[in-house]
């Protein structure tokens, strides 16, 4: 899978990175000072490194959490973000990475331990949360990471703790294995089939997820549903109707956490970046400058919204539903 394995001298002998690496032993290893040597440099092409992207095993010094931007969460008092990897094994065609880097390998930062140490520092007496899943999707590489075995015995002591998976993976045998936990939220990014085969390339189709949704849920997992971005497309009323009535004729709302909708939008210097790779993308025809965004119009945006909105509302209680247009 990985003919190239990069791995930064300070965690050669990291206990993650042998186990990493022991699943490629016909990989070319190669010490480097710093990740930043092979990733995201100048004149690199995201496109072409997405053909064959290297891996790249890394260690974090600081940031390990964030605080998400204001009027982001679902439901917490304090929201916080941080990434374990950056990159996505995925090619959403409408993915903010391709903006944000000129790089597609992707990098696992190995240190699990002080990320946990970061977020045990943050917690409070009042609901805190933690979103994976920004620069990376959390379950897709679980197999080689092992990401969700080693954050969710930290959650498990901390029960004011929440912890969201954010994915679009069916990779969820772990988690099947495992007894699940009341604040670890499995939240699948969901599209209708028709956007899924026109811009979530190497993406499950939305029938896997939904088979997934629907065993974590049978098995007592919180879920999750990200209805996010809503694209606009031809008989896009007809098209999202159907898809809203298949995804709450498979899952039920007893057990649902949350659901979010968000219109697509991208900040300026990634939409800029990105038309300039797909300067023919049909995807961004529509799309106009909107305040500090790259979104729709905003009375189509409002429109798309709105009847989205009134659609989730004939299936779930308007207390689980979110709106994200951050």
């Amino acid at each position: 899978m990985f003919p190239h394995i990069y791995i930064e001298e300070e965690v050669l002998d990291h206990p993650k990175t042998q186990a990493i690496t022991e699943r490629f032993p016909k990989a070319q290893r190669v010490p480097i000072s710093r990740y930043t040597e092979v990733f995201n440099r100048k004149g690199q092409n995201f496109r072409l490194q997405k053909k064959q992207p290297a891996l790249i095993l890394a260690k974090k010094f600081k940031n390990f959490v964030l605080e998400t931007p204001p009027g982001y969460g679902i439901g917490g008092k304090k929201n916080y973000y941080f990434s374990h990897m950056l990159n996505c094994i995925f090619d959403c065609r409408y993915c903010f990475l391709q903006g944000m880097y000129n790089s597609a390998n992707y990098v696992i930062f190995v240190n699990f331990e002080d990320f946990t140490q970061a977020m045990e520092e943050r917690i409070s007496s009042e609901e805190t949360y933690f979103f994976s899943g920004y620069d990376c999707d959390s379950l897709a590489l679980e197999p080689i990471t092992h990401f969700a075995k080693g954050y969710l015995p930290f959650f498990a002591k901390h029960k004011k703790a929440f912890l969201e998976l954010r994915t679009k993976s069916t990779n969820i045998a772990f988690l099947q294995k495992t007894t699940p936990l009341s604040n670890c939220i499995v939240a699948f990014t969901l599209s209708p089939e028709e956007i899924v085969r026109e811009y979530e390339h190497k993406t499950p189709s939305l029938k896997k997820r939904l088979a997934a949704l629907k065993k974590l849920q049978e098995q007592g997992w919180p879920i999750g549903l990200r209805f996010d971005p809503l694209l606009y497309c031809e008989d896009f009323k007809e098209v999202y109707a159907r898809f809203f009535k298949e995804v709450f004729s498979v899952l039920q709302p007893t057990g649902i956490h949350s659901i979010t909708l968000g219109v697509f939008r991208l900040p300026k210097p990634f939409f800029k970046k990105m038309r300039g790779l797909y300067p023919k993308e049909k995807l961004f025809a529509l799309v106009t400058e909107e305040g500090s965004t790259f979104s729709y119009p905003e009375s189509l945006s409002q429109e798309m919204r709105a009847f989205c909105q009134e659609e989730v509302l004939k299936y779930i209680p308007e207390t689980l539903l979110y709106s994200c247009e951050v």
